[in-house]
C-alpha cells in the first residue's frame, strides 16, 4: 500500500512522521518502521512518529527508533511533532500531549522555535569521569577536553554496550565546556550511530554542566546540526524542575511511499 508521510528535522535530527489520528498505521511492524527510516532504501531518518488522537490532550506522540523499536522520549521528536500538529491545525501557539514518559507542555514561537518541557529529573549519578541521569530517555555524559578529536562512534558504542548498559541500553554524550556554551556529540541508542543533536541528551547535558547555585539556569548548546537552548530550575544538586528544550523544528517534505 502507498502511504503518506511527512519529514521533520530539528537542528538535523530528522524524523519520518505519519498522521495516525484516523488509526491507518497501528499494525506497523519494526521491519516496516526500520524500512521507512532506512537512508538507503526507505525515506531516511533517525526515527519514525505517529501522531495520534488522545482524549483529554491535543495529541499523543508515539516514538520509534530507526532499528524499528519503540523507543523512549525523544526530545526533538517531540518538538518536530509539536511543529507538525501546528502545520495541521489541530493546535495554534501551546500544545498538550501525552508521550511515553508522560504529560508534556509545548510553545511555538513567531521565529519557529519550539519550546518544549521535559520532565523533572530527580536523580543525577556523579562519577569520577561521567554522569548518569534520564531526561525521559537514559543519558551518559562524558568530559571532552577537544570533543572535535572524540571517536564518538567507537567509543560511544563501547560505552552503549558495556556493563550495566548492555541490556538495556544508553544513550552516551560527549560534552566539552565553554565559556558561554556547551558543545555536545552524541551516540544515540536505536539509532546505533552518531546523530547530529539529541533533545534529551542536550537537556542531560545542560543539567550535568549547572552551576553550583540552586536557582533558574539556561545553557546555550552547540551541536553539529545546529543551536538549542536549555532552561530549568535547579532545586538541589540531584533534582531539577521546569526544564525547558528549546529550538528550531523545520519541515522538511512530504510524499507517499509503498509499503
Amino acid at each position: 500500500m502507498n502511504i503518506p508521510f511527512y519529514k521533520y528535522q530539528g537542528t538535523g535530527n530528522d524524523f519520518v512522521i505519519l498522521d495516525n489520528r484516523l488509526g491507518n498505521f497501528t499494525q506497523l511492524t519494526s521491519v516496516e518502521v526500520a524500512f521507512l527510516c532506512d537512508r538507503r532504501f526507505g525515506i531516511g531518518a533517525d526515527g519514525l512518529m505517529m501522531l495520534q488522537q488522545k482524549e483529554g490532550y491535543d495529541f499523543e506522540m508515539i516514538y520509534y527508533n530507526a532499528d524499528g523499536n519503540e523507543g523512549s522520549m525523544c526530545g526533538n521528536g517531540g518538538r518536530c511533532l509539536v511543529a507538525f500538529a501546528k502545520d495541521l491545525g489541530i493546535i495554534e501557539k501551546t500544545a498538550e500531549f501525552l508521550a511515553t514518559d508522560g504529560f508534556h507542555e509545548a510553545k511555538v514561537l513567531e521565529n519557529g522555535w519550539v519550546e518544549l518541557k521535559m520532565k523533572d529529573v530527580d536523580a543525577v549519578e556523579k562519577y569520577e569521569d561521567h554522569v548518569v541521569l534520564n531526561t525521559g530517555s537514559p543519558h551518559y555524559i562524558r568530559w571532552e577536553n577537544d570533543i572535535a578529536k572524540t571517536a564518538v562512534f567507537e567509543e560511544g558504542k563501547r560505552i552503549r554496550y558495556s556493563p550495566p548498559f548492555s541490556k538495556v541500553g544508553i544513550n552516551v554524550n560527549f560534552v566539552q565546556v565553554h565559556e558561554d556554551a556547551l558543545s555536545v556529540r552524541t551516540y544515540e541508542r536505536g539509532v546505533e550511530a552518531e546523530t547530529l543533536s539529541c533533545g534529551t541528551g542536550v537537556t542531560a547535558a545542560a543539567i550535568a554542566a549547572s552551576s553550583n547555585t540552586n536557582g533558574h539556569q539556561e545553557k546555550k548548546i552547540l551541536t553539529p546540526g545546529g543551536e538549542l537552548k536549555v532552561k530549568f530550575d535547579k532545586i538541589s544538586d540531584s533534582s531539577f524542575e521546569n526544564i525547558w528544550l528549546c529550538g528550531p523544528a523545520t519541515f522538511v517534505f512530504s510524499g507517499t511511499i509503498e509499503l
